[in-house]
């Protein structure tokens, strides 16, 4: 938001406040200022007039002018297409310094004597308006011939870019930054002027204005702009801006009218419009994709609020249009509809004016002052809408700052700030919000408009007090949990990494992961690469996968304990893990060429994070990014708690990454609980290798529940160590369990060991079917 001092001055009266005190106010009040500069006219550069112009004997292009300095009448060669004799013009005289290397001089030009040049806005360090001179009038003040330019303020000014939060659309807008230093520095306003050439006709004799179920808020004027033009300043101010067009008058003034009061403004010339009884009839109603548009008959002249389209100013009669809708609804459809929108839609979108009369009242006047004459009446498409209350104890207020501020303090810095406080009862405040701060919702917002007029600076610091009560619930719990777990896998070689909560929607769609429902979508995503809620935690950990391998490492392994959301934005917490590349450093063990992790040994490392778990083969496999032939869901306590697998090849190849792993599991489900000591036998134990006959499509788990239905207390462990197979067996294999028996009274026999192989065989036999081999 780029404002001005002088520009300022048209609303404020900041005579006796210095500009860096302005600066400082500005910062203060959270209105970030990210650039100050100021705008100096070098010295010997006057006020002329051009009295004639000739052209020059031995050049077509340049001509040949005869200049008033004021005290002198000199020659000057000029070789601006645009200068003419009558003109007021600034001149550099002989000795004025432009730039570096730029200094004027007496010249000879095609031998022809020239002393000084007539001077283009950019030669003078101001914006560029044309490829011509710069012609000067009285916007800038009395033109006295021979009178420096560096002595007219209003050209010598202090520009100010203030960076501004997406919420503070309310200060896009030299009123809106007024009206903040007004509140600081308990200043009035200037109040609008309100003389106005009026026309004899009235609008509704030229124009008919029809709506049909519209949401926007609009106001109509109709304006002759027969006699109209800018003045000096006001084209330099809208090129300062960045939004001049040479020889376009109304396209310009509509520019720096939103600029200095933030209402949106739009025009339509009459020539654009039907006919019907001699009136141009505008009609207003939805188009296909549910936004307000101006149509007449069937040819839609704007989207309002979203897209202005160029017009032509041959006609002198137009329709001015003032226009609001909530900044919340505009920006939520045009998300929706993924439409092309246009440089409006960004004011409309962080909240414009909508104080829709002030904005077209304060255009009538401005355009007067230029020559239109303003149709008397108007047509209006408003409706009454309840300011947003909000019931504030000032105790609360002063517990979110850490310090005390009178409750008539508080008062008065929020009616300065144009909330209305209605029926202040003891410590309440019932607080009524102006309708142009739509981001003010509760009372957290409440106290920020009071630390930004106290200043942050004099809020003073004190040691943090907290009066804290011994209590243990489910969310210290989780805390120890996820600190637990955090060291477990910086032990095992994680590094942990904190990615948004915000993922790339195309990106998901992409490799098959769900999204958020598109109504409970966000509305306005901070970049377009997070333009949605994440649905796993896996897209965001690959890519800083991917960023580490493009700056040119080896491996990266990470992990992180975050939130997801479901389709319609309910939240889970989940942890999930990958590893990528080598799995070990560079060495002469390895004689520098580590091998890739293998799925075995990135199971080894979330086992040792997370605690025991159980892997089964995965029969859905609901996204791209999972290995078909290596990957298995993850048991907890016999329950389905996350997966684990490789990274599909074709999405590391997409991501430039070689052999990766990563597994993903649901927080709640992983354990926390005391691990409690029990005794242990003091007598040998014994292992038995068991070697089996089992079918090739028989689960392992089918097994391991006939010997766990055993419950048999000599039995401490067991783990299959081998799988062997060959033609003769066919469709079976052979199985290798390996057994660890040990009695808690004493040291086991062969015939105690014999009976319990001799149950398990007998086991086998009898629900599965498998025999020894």
């Amino acid at each position: 938001m780029i404002i001005t001092r002088r520009w300022l001055e048209e609303f404020i009266n900041i005579s006796n406040i210095s500009t860096d005190e302005i600066c400082k106010t500005l910062n203060s009040i959270g209105l970030e200022v990210d650039s100050v500069e100021k705008n100096s006219i070098a010295s010997k550069v006057v006020v002329a007039k051009v009295l004639s112009k000739e052209k020059h004997p031995d050049a077509d292009k340049l001509n040949v002018c005869q200049v008033d300095l004021g005290d002198e009448v000199t020659q000057i060669v000029c070789g601006a297409s645009n200068v003419e004799a009558g003109q007021t013009v600034a001149v550099a005289t002989i000795g004025a310094i432009l730039g570096d290397d730029f200094k004027i001089k007496a010249a000879k030009l095609r031998g022809v004597e020239s002393n000084g040049m007539i001077c283009s806005s950019t030669e003078l360090g101001l914006p560029k308006l044309n490829d011509g001179i710069m012609v000067l009038d009285n916007s800038i003040g009395e033109l006295i011939l021979g009178k420096e330019l560096k002595d007219y303020p209003i050209l010598n000014d202090d520009i100010i870019e203030i960076g501004l939060t997406p919420n503070r659309g309310d200060c896009l807008s030299i009123l809106g930054v007024a009206r903040e230093l007004a509140a600081f520095y308990d200043l009035p306003l200037i109040e609008l002027d309100k003389n106005i050439n009026d026309h004899e006709l009235s609008i509704g004799q030229i124009f008919e204005i029809n709506s049909s179920n519209i949401d926007t808020f609009l106001v109509y004027k109709a304006i002759d702009f027969s006699n109209f033009k800018l003045d000096l300043i006001t084209n330099l101010r809208v090129a300062l801006i960045g939004k001049f067009k040479e020889n376009s008058n109304i396209r310009n003034s509509l520019f720096y009218a939103t600029h200095c009061v933030g209402t949106i403004l739009n025009a339509y010339p009459r020539e654009d419009f039907v006919l019907k009884n001699e009136l141009s009839v505008l009609d207003l109603r939805k188009n296909e994709k549910g936004f307000d548009c101006s149509y007449s008959s069937t040819n839609c002249l704007s989207q309002i609020c979203v897209e202005q389209k160029d017009f032509s100013e041959s006609s002198s009669d137009f329709l001015l249009e003032a226009s609001y809708i909530n900044p919340e609804v505009i920006s939520k459809r045009v998300f929706d509809a993924k439409i092309k929108t246009g440089d409006i839609f960004y004011k409309a979108s962080r909240g414009s004016n909508p104080d829709l009369n002030y904005g077209v009242n304060y255009f009538s006047s401005f355009a007067s002052k230029m020559g239109a004459t303003i149709y008397s009446g108007a047509k209006e498409f408003l409706e009454d809408i309840e300011k947003t209350t909000l019931s504030i104890s000032a105790k609360n207020i002063n517990s979110i700052i850490g310090q005390k501020i009178e409750k008539i303090e508080i008062e008065r810095i929020l009616t300065s700030l144009e909330f209305e406080i209605k029926e202040s009862v003891e410590d309440i405040l019932l607080i009524k919000v102006p309708h142009y701060r739509h981001d003010i919702k509760n009372i957290a917002d409440i106290a920020e408009e009071v630390i930004r007029m106290v200043g942050i600076d004099n809020i003073i610091s004190k040691p943090l007090a907290i009066d804290e009560v011994n209590r243990v619930n489910k969310t210290s719990l989780d805390l120890q949990k996820k600190n637990k777990l955090r060291y477990k896998a910086i032990e095992n070689g994680f590094f942990e990494t904190l990615t948004y909560v915000f993922s790339s929607k195309e990106n998901l769609e992409k490799y098959g992961f769900k999204t958020v429902k598109d109504e409970l979508d966000l509305i306005n995503p901070i970049v377009k690469e997070l333009n949605t809620y994440r649905t796993t935690l896996l897209l965001n950990i690959v890519e800083a996968c991917s960023n580490n391998f493009k700056i040119g490492a080896r491996s990266a392994s990470f992990f992180e304990i975050g939130t997801i959301f479901d389709e319609n934005r309910v939240e889970s917490k989940k942890i999930a893990f990958v590893h990528s590349g080598a799995s070990s450093l560079e060495d002469v063990s390895n004689a520098g060429k580590p091998k890739n992790i293998d799925f075995f040994s990135f199971s080894k490392k979330v086992l040792n994070t997370i605690g025991e778990f159980e892997l089964e083969p995965m029969t859905n496999i609901d996204n791209k990014f999972i290995h078909p032939y290596q990957s298995a869901n993850i048991l907890i306590d016999g329950k389905i708690s996350g997966f684990i697998s490789k990274l599909h090849p074709s999405v590391a190849s997409d991501f430039d990454l070689s052999d990766t792993f990563f597994a993903q599991i649901d927080f709640d489900s992983l354990k926390d609980g005391l691990i409690k000591a029990s005794s242990y036998s003091k007598f040998q134990a014994s292992r038995k290798d068991l070697s089996i006959i089992a079918p090739k499509t028989l689960e392992f788990k089918e097994i391991k529940k006939v010997i766990n239905s055993l419950n048999n207390n000599l039995i401490k462990q067991y783990n299959l160590i081998d799988i062997y197979s060959d033609d003769k067996l066919g469709e079976d294999e052979s199985l290798t369990i390996r057994f660890t028996l040990q009695s808690d009274d004493k040291t086991l026999e062969d015939e105690d060991i014999n009976q319990v192989i001799s149950s398990i065989l007998d086991a086998l036999k009898e629900k599965l079917n498998i025999t020894l081999r």
